[in-house]
């Protein structure tokens, strides 16, 4: 049965430990994923919040660009591009729609439809989609599309988002535990068909 999935881009497809590298460098520190427990990245280095976003903004295309795939995606979104719709929808801002597309196209990630939502509120542009499962890394975005669109939302686990979730945010901590979750929850949707048709 074909799903439409709502997948981030940022710490869920790519590495969650791709800009460390970058932030280390520009402002000579020496963090790691550890390190960094609250998404907000600012409030766990030492470095003023302007000086911080104004190097992003700017380096934003070059650290998109570099970013590493996170382990095991790719087989599994090669695999699912033949059995459902891949909806890639991510706050990056449109000006980075080149950088992003060609990011897929090197790594030959196929995808039905890419969205640069350009805020972190992708509940509006899930709905519109109707999305009927999301992939993603940031704890309140998981929260708010799984409550708000009642779906659920698989959370691959970082140091940034161990808060407390409701029952329909699912947190797993690889994409194969996160494939083996889809097949189980398809399994028991198809399960339900069955016996709705039963009787």
């Amino acid at each position: 049965m074909k799903k439409r999935f709502g997948i981030d881009i940022d710490g869920t497809v790519t590495c969650p430990t791709s800009l460390i590298p970058h932030i280390n460098k520009q402002f000579n520190l020496n963090i790691t994923l550890d390190d960094l427990i609250e998404y907000e990245i600012t409030e766990c280095i030492q470095v003023e919040k302007d000086e911080f976003y104004k190097w992003f903004v700017k380096s934003e295309p070059m650290m998109y660009a570099e970013s590493p795939l996170a382990d095991g995606a790719k087989p599994i979104l090669s695999k699912w591009i033949h059995e459902h719709e891949l909806f890639f929808i991510s706050a990056r801002s449109q000006t980075l729609l080149d950088v992003t597309t060609t990011w897929f196209h090197t790594h030959d990630i196929q995808y039905h439809h890419i969205e640069l939502v350009g805020s972190h509120d992708k509940v509006g542009t899930a709905k519109k989609y109707n999305i009927d499962l999301f992939f993603e890394d940031k704890h309140d975005n998981a929260v708010d599309i799984a409550e708000e669109l009642n779906i659920p939302v698989i959370l691959f686990d970082t140091p940034y988002n161990r808060k407390p979730t409701p029952k329909n945010v699912i947190r797993v901590y690889s994409w194969e535990e996160a494939e083996r979750w889809v097949e189980n929850w398809i399994k028991e949707e198809n399960e339900i068909k069955k016996e709705a048709k039963i009787y």
